[in-house]
């Protein structure tokens, strides 16, 4: 299930609790994130997150998203942007 290589950007693996607000743990990859998660049994997402720009900026300029709506580009809509498909659910552990 490993899915380090889907892009060229150098990227790392954030682990999101349900329900935080706050994320808990970064990884290099989704085995070292999904081996960590099995151990503490916890629930949330992994997800794959850029380095070195910002989600919203990488999917305009790759084409992934076309801003389309007046509020996109504002800067609570880039706040909110997440790091797309590239992601695992996790519920007590396990992926889903």
């Amino acid at each position: 299930m490993a899915m380090n290589d889907i892009s060229s950007h150098e990227h790392v693996w954030i682990f999101h609790g349900q329900g935080t607000q706050f994320a808990s743990a970064v990884f290099a990859s989704t085995d070292d994130g999904l081996a960590w998660a099995a151990r503490h049994r916890v629930t949330g997402i992994l997800s794959r997150y850029p380095v070195g720009d910002g989600c919203y900026d990488i999917a305009v300029r790759e084409g992934q998203f076309r801003p389309s709506k007046d509020h996109h580009g504002t800067p609570e809509h880039i706040a909110r942007f997440g790091p797309g498909p590239h992601h695992v659910h996790i519920t007590d552990g396990a992926t889903d």
